[in-house]
């Protein structure tokens, strides 16, 4: 039970991560929006009819830190992809395969691209000292948008690196030994037998 539980959060994290990546809108104009890998343009007061364009290559993307940010999100996201996929054959394999139940099999996977999704985030605005930042936002700068605000985009991409971060610490096993001491249960009477642990 346990383990569906997290093979159904690293899903939906995964998922949750992938729809933030492709989106447009992680700063954005009345008629313009751009994310990591997608830029749209529409008319004023026609977000409808919008116009989008991907970059399809490293070498379309305008800037150093923008490609730098590309390749750490992607490098984030394909690692929750993984953990994702080995937190689901964990999930479905049958107890005597895994006898350990618990948070997962490898929890320093997910703590890896929750590292690498956050440096993209931190990098990624950088690239709004760009030129194709500076056009599009005008008098932007590193870390400041001018005239572009904020989108659901990067705020969801924020969200779930929050939650990538969060599950490992969540996660880890945590143990309680009980030296010296040895319980025994009984059926016959239904006690907790203590027997102490002797010295050889």
């Amino acid at each position: 039970m346990v383990s569906s539980v997290w093979a159904a959060l690293g899903l939906s994290l995964t998922c949750i991560s992938a729809l933030s990546l492709i989106s447009p809108a992680w700063f954005q104009t009345p008629t313009f929006s751009f994310g990591v890998l997608t830029y749209c343009a529409w008319p004023q007061g026609d977000s409808w009819n919008q116009s989008c364009v991907t970059f399809r290559s490293l070498e379309d993307i305008p800037d150093f830190a923008w490609k730098v940010s590309a390749v750490m999100l992607l490098g984030g996201w394909l690692l929750l992809a993984f953990n994702a996929i080995l937190l689901l054959s964990w999930a479905m394999a049958p107890k005597g395969l895994c006898p350990r139940r618990g948070s997962g099999p490898m929890p320093g996977v997910q703590a890896a691209a929750a590292t690498a999704t956050i440096v993209g985030l931190l990098v990624f605005p950088i690239s709004l000292a760009s030129p194709f930042a500076k056009e599009v936002c005008e008098a932007s700068s590193a870390y400041h948008g001018g005239r572009c605000q904020v989108g659901w985009g990067y705020v969801t991409a924020i969200s779930s690196a929050v939650l990538a971060s969060l599950l490992p610490v969540i996660s880890w096993p945590s143990v309680t030994n009980v030296q010296g001491t040895t319980i025994l249960f009984s059926s016959d009477t239904e006690k907790i037998i203590l027997v102490p642990k002797r010295n050889k």
